[in-house]
């Protein structure tokens, strides 16, 4: 793996932040005119403002948010060349088993001790959207006793931590005009919790691949090929490759509607990638993961999470949205930052 050397300055989001007892995920589509992308450009740049805000009324509720832009987003918005990873979801299909595709522009994912934090800072963006954005999805999630999911097992025991979670979430070397920055890639899944709950545990344990009460990792020797922390370990020259997890489970009990919003950060969207081709498809192609037997994924989105400190610039990139050809000679400092102020210049010419 390319060694993790962030260029100076370039100040991550909060992507490996502690987990939190509340999450809200906000996910919008941009209106096409000009009026609105700047007002989206705006807001991106003005949600750090917004976090410090809110999060004064009380300092111990850890609020946060991380603004994640889809690649069609992207080009419209910033007018800056896409980072090296960006692209639209790639759906997958196989066996009736379907990873799809929805669309998207922005996510909002925004972490608090308190769902009221993460509440009122989700209505100042939604305010700041009015009339320039459409809301599509909208998950309240929340931690459900010692870190479960609704399929009652423990999710996210693998996360790495520390240094070890940003040499996995953290662009570095590899993409020097974009280090500090993350891809993230969202996924709504409902269960069937009725036919999940009839399963014996022991057949639950081999298809998760883990004990249910103890949260053990089960031996090679019983746990099966098909198991799904089997197929989600990627390992790349014998070194295994991790993302930070951060999903949440949500619900509406009136409506029966039972799920787990997963997120994943990684440093390259190709690992997160692997990781569901391999659920979806299988590993080999058939061999795949029983989850989805009785999970249904009903989102699925790609979105480049700039670093802060380019997150911040937005406010002076204005109406952009430069043609591809005037974008060519963009100038990439020798520090690695983008030069945004030569970027709009060469806009205006």
């Amino acid at each position: 793996m390319t060694d993790h050397v962030p260029t100076s300055g370039a100040e991550p989001q909060a992507v490996v932040s502690p987990l939190t007892k509340a999450a809200i995920f906000l996910v919008a589509l941009v209106n096409s005119d000009a009026s609105s992308q700047d007002a989206a450009t705006t807001l991106c740049a003005d949600v750090s403002g917004l976090v410090r805000a809110v999060g004064f009324r009380d300092l111990n509720g850890r609020l946060t948010c991380v603004t994640g832009i889809a690649a069609g987003a992207w080009d419209r918005l910033t007018g800056l060349p896409r980072p090296a990873g960006l692209h639209p979801f790639r759906e997958l299909r196989a066996g009736g088993r379907n990873a799809v595709s929805t669309p998207a522009d922005l996510l909002f994912h925004i972490r608090a001790t308190r769902m009221d934090l993460c509440f009122e800072l989700a209505g100042q963006i939604a305010e700041r959207l009015a009339g320039a954005a459409t809301i599509v999805d909208e998950v309240h999630g929340f931690s459900y006793f010692d870190e479960r999911d609704l399929l009652g097992f423990v999710d996210g025991t693998e996360n790495p931590a520390g240094a070890a979670a940003a040499r996995a979430a953290i662009v570095g070397a590899e993409d020097p005009a974009y280090a500090g920055g993350s891809y993230v890639i969202v996924q709504k899944y409902v269960h069937d919790l009725a036919a999940w709950n009839a399963l014996p545990v022991e057949e639950q344990e081999k298809i998760i691949g883990r004990t249910k009460l103890a949260d053990i990792e089960l031996d090679d020797a019983v746990k099966p090929s098909s198991a799904h922390n089997a197929l989600t370990t990627i390992t790349v020259d014998g070194e295994e490759v991790k993302i930070v997890r951060d999903n949440m489970p949500f619900g509406h009990v009136g409506a029966g509607e039972y799920g787990t919003y997963f997120i994943g950060y990684a440093r390259s969207p190709a690992t997160t990638e692997q990781m569901l081709e391999n659920m979806f498809v299988g590993s080999p192609p058939g061999n795949y993961d029983r989850i989805l037997d009785f999970s249904t994924a009903v989102t699925g989105a790609l979105f480049f999470v700039p670093s802060q400190s380019l997150l911040d610039s937005f406010g002076d990139l204005g109406a952009l949205a430069a043609p591809a050809s005037a974008r060519a000679g963009d100038e990439v400092m020798g520090d690695g930052s983008l030069h945004i102020g030569s970027l709009q210049k060469g806009a205006s010419q």
